[in-house]
């Protein structure tokens, strides 16, 4: 039997202070298959656009994040969960007052390469 007992996952810097503790993915155990990482993102944090090359699960802890897909907007709520398909535009933001914690599962793995984030506009 092989298993692999994760103890340390790693944490991944990003702007806008939000954390993230990998615990299985290609830069905490060089897993290309899949990433598994648990998120807090800050009242006000946000990021751009994205069309990523993998399927995203989002399984709520605590809080509410907001995500826009394509032309619609979905509240995710604590206890709630959503899967968002690779190749669809989306955004995830957190406007509300209370940070929001949530587990985010990737399939294949999440990579900068992958991720195709749109660039900010000013």
């Amino acid at each position: 039997m092989s298993y692999h007992h994760q103890t340390k996952p790693i944490s991944i810097p990003v702007p806008g202070g939000k954390t993230i503790q990998e615990h299985f993915g290609i830069p905490s155990s060089g897993n290309r298959e899949i990433s598994i990482a648990h998120m807090i993102a800050p009242s006000g944090w946000g990021e751009p656009f994205q069309t990523p090359d993998f399927d995203e699960f989002t399984l709520m802890v605590r809080g509410e994040k907001k995500i826009e897909i394509e032309d619609k907007v979905v509240i995710l709520r604590a206890g709630e969960s959503i899967k968002i398909d690779r190749g669809t535009r989306v955004r995830y933001s957190n406007p509300f007052s209370a940070d929001a914690e949530y587990w985010s599962i990737c399939t294949p793995a999440f990579s900068l390469d992958a991720v195709k984030r749109e660039e900010e506009k000013l």
